[in-house]
């Protein structure tokens, strides 16, 4: 048996385990270790955990888990999440701008009284087909827009896009996405990894918010609301086609901490 200690994060309804892991006394491939902890009956619980580690040049490494234990591409609330973490465990000198390195390379972030601006990855391209568009924001998206996401079946229609033939064999995150007032949307996402619907998708957010910008191209800021609370996502388009400067903020709050005993 040994002793696992471990804090809790939330950024809009996105809950995550996080672990200092500096000292490299816990182990990213146990899986089964990493599932159980995020299990909401038998574990801690969580959307997914999230490993801190030391890095070489920036403030530290964000390694990120899904909820079925497999290492996964990025996250964006869990960033936000784990950004806010190293601030208040002192990791980072100057909470104003501080830099970590993910999967998906550098990110920058920005705290300030529990608000995360985290800088996403640049999007080189979108695939804008008739119906829906798909993009990679750090993770991949399929994104299609409903009249209304109230009565949208996420979890049944994500699921049929996820595990569809044209995602195979590495399936596809979902969104769902309605336009309200001017630059508001409201977004609910499907979360491969999770399997589920969840209460906020920070990558998701990007991904929709890109896509209302090409049929609402007058905007390139966009106020998100969903299930979780609110969000804001920021971009510059390029001249290829691409978008620059993505910034995904929001709050990042701490739920509790504790150790758990495997």
């Amino acid at each position: 048996m040994k002793n696992i200690h471990f804090h809790k994060y939330q950024g809009a309804g996105n809950d995550f385990i996080i672990i200092d892991n500096r000292k490299g006394t816990f182990d990213g491939n146990d899986t089964t270790l990493i599932e159980h902890l995020c299990n909401r009956r038998f574990g801690i619980g969580g959307d997914g955990l999230m490993l801190l580690e030391d890095h070489p040049v920036h403030d530290f490494t964000m390694r990120y888990f899904n909820s079925d234990g497999g290492e996964a591409s990025m996250c964006g609330n869990g960033g936000r999440c784990i950004a806010a973490f190293a601030v208040h465990k002192g990791v980072v000198s100057n909470p104003d701008k501080f830099s970590f390195m993910a999967v998906d390379g550098e990110h920058l972030a920005e705290y300030k009284s529990g608000i995360v601006n985290l800088k996403m990855i640049d999007v080189n391209s979108v695939n804008k087909e008739n119906k829906f568009t798909y993009l990679n924001t750090g993770s991949p998206h399929h994104v299609c827009f409903v009249d209304d996401v109230a009565k949208t079946d996420v979890y049944n229609e994500g699921k049929n896009i996820r595990y569809s033939e044209r995602y195979q064999p590495d399936g596809t995150n979902v969104n769902f996405v309605q336009f309200k007032t001017g630059n508001e949307i409201k977004v609910r996402t499907y979360e491969r990894g999770v399997e589920d619907e969840t209460l906020a998708c920070g990558t998701g957010v990007v991904a929709s918010a890109i896509s209302a910008h090409l049929k609402k191209p007058s905007f390139s800021e966009f106020d998100i609301e969903v299930l979780g609370g609110k969000l804001k996502v920021c971009f510059e388009p390029n001249s290829e086609g691409g978008f620059k400067n993505v910034w995904l903020e929001g709050p990042a709050t701490f739920v509790f901490e504790g150790t758990i005993e495997i």
